[in-house]
């Protein structure tokens, strides 16, 4: 039982039943995903897997608080919905057969779909959450879907957690996931892990989702805060998993060393008044060592696999760079450079370029990188994207013409949806020579 007068983080005293309750929450939270993986391999179908976790947790809901937590929750709700599965196989069984001798055939048929279920559940419940993470990231599926279905099958969140993090409304969201279901459904997508071939694109699938929800929490697109840190930790639990799910495969260790590194500096990203903080003004003791050392640990353990570097394990090398250098004076530009390079022409992209500009323009000079800006100035694809003035004006302010960059910055903060950006921007062209 949760003892009473328990403190929770806003320091009020809580009752008995809301202590349970968040308990219920936290182990839904934890157990949801293996248990959704568990019930999907039996069942065929994601929804039907989800429905009957949710029968499981109703009944948490309404028991632990009057019985207290079991001693293994994670059991208790497995077992509640394995007993679910079982009632839904009977009735199936019931109805494909009630024109025949039914007493006999149910019980055979009956104990045999308990005898699988019970394997299915008891096997190797790793590979029924990878099993999970291929079909949620389906590429059938829309990128929106595959990351709304995968916060929710895997990540454990609700459906108005997702909308408040992507700025989306909650209809949306939950529109995006039963079309998702349905979609999985009505293509018989099946509940495996691809082989050969088709595993390399599918887990390229996989790693764009994690990378997709990550990336939104270390930068939103749009709100008032710079940052959703809960997005970079539910990215990097499921990465982690992937890894132990898939030792072999140098690319996810790529994304988890990338994203471990990138969210060791989420502190120092934002001031006391929450304004956005450059990466060369950030204070680098904000920065937490222990991400780095396993951001580290993971790029080790992608380049000891060999198979060459991809371009997960590019970028994880290019953020070890920044990493590794005590002080923005002793960053290692012209290797950041030459990684982007090699990066551009493994996954050619506009985005990769305009980096590289970045990072000639502070390996060789302002003028070196404004010319590979230049160059980017007439593609449709960053038309709309506020960091390709970002990065001219700061180029344009470090050759002191400070009109031409004022102009760049405040079109660049025309363009972010982001409030903080926008605001770090605006302060810019109001002083093109600040950083």
């Amino acid at each position: 039982m949760v003892s009473n007068g328990r403190l929770p983080p806003s320091g009020r005293v809580e009752r008995p039943q809301q202590a349970v309750h968040r308990t219920i929450d936290a182990v839904w939270r934890i157990e949801s995903p293996r248990l959704i993986a568990g019930l999907a391999r039996i069942v065929r179908d994601i929804g039907v897997a989800e429905d009957l976790a949710q029968d499981a947790l109703v009944a948490a809901l309404e028991k632990w608080p009057k019985d207290g937590i079991p001693e293994r929750p994670g059991a208790w709700l497995m077992a509640t919905a394995k007993n679910r599965a079982i009632d839904q196989l009977r009735h199936r069984t019931l109805a494909a057969r009630k024109h025949e001798d039914l007493g006999r055939t149910i019980e055979e048929r009956r104990q045999g779909a308990v005898d699988e279920l019970d394997a299915a559940i008891d096997d190797d419940i790793g590979d029924d959450l990878l099993r999970l993470m291929f079909t949620a990231c389906h590429p059938v599926l829309s990128t929106e879907a595959r990351v709304a279905l995968t916060l929710r099958l895997l990540g454990g969140l609700t459906t108005d957690e997702i909308a408040r993090a992507f700025l989306v409304s909650e209809p949306t969201v939950a529109q995006r996931i039963v079309r998702a279901k349905k979609t999985l459904a009505d293509q018989r997508i099946p509940f495996e892990v691809p082989r050969g071939d088709a595993r390399g694109s599918r887990l390229g699938s996989v790693l764009e989702v994690l990378y997709l929800i990550f990336n939104e929490g270390y930068l939103a697109t749009a709100g008032d805060d710079l940052t959703r840190p809960g997005l970079c930790e539910d990215a990097l639990r499921l990465g982690r998993t992937l890894a132990e799910l898939a030792p072999a495969e140098p690319e996810v260790h790529g994304l988890v060393a990338l994203m471990e590194i990138q969210a060791s500096r989420l502190r120092a990203r934002i001031g006391p008044s929450g304004e956005a903080v450059l990466l060369p003004d950030q204070n680098r003791a904000l920065w937490d060592r222990l991400l780095i050392r396993r951001g580290l640990a993971a790029l080790e353990r992608a380049a000891r696999l060999g198979g060459g570097r991809g371009s997960y394990v590019l970028q994880a090398e290019i953020a070890a760079c920044h990493a590794r250098a005590a002080a923005p004076s002793d960053t290692d530009w012209a290797r950041i450079a030459s990684l982007y390079g090699e990066l551009a022409r493994l996954s050619p992209s506009p985005v990769v370029e305009l980096n590289r500009a970045v990072a000639v323009g502070m390996a060789s000079g302002p003028a070196a990188g404004l010319e590979l800006v230049e160059a980017l100035a007439v593609e449709p694809s960053l038309a709309g994207y506020h960091l390709l003035p970002a990065v001219r004006g700061d180029l344009l302010a470090r050759l002191g013409r400070h009109d031409e960059a004022r102009a760049d910055f405040e079109r660049a903060a025309g363009l972010t949806k982001n409030a903080r950006e926008k605001r770090l921007l605006l302060e810019r062209a109001a002083n093109p020579t600040s950083r």
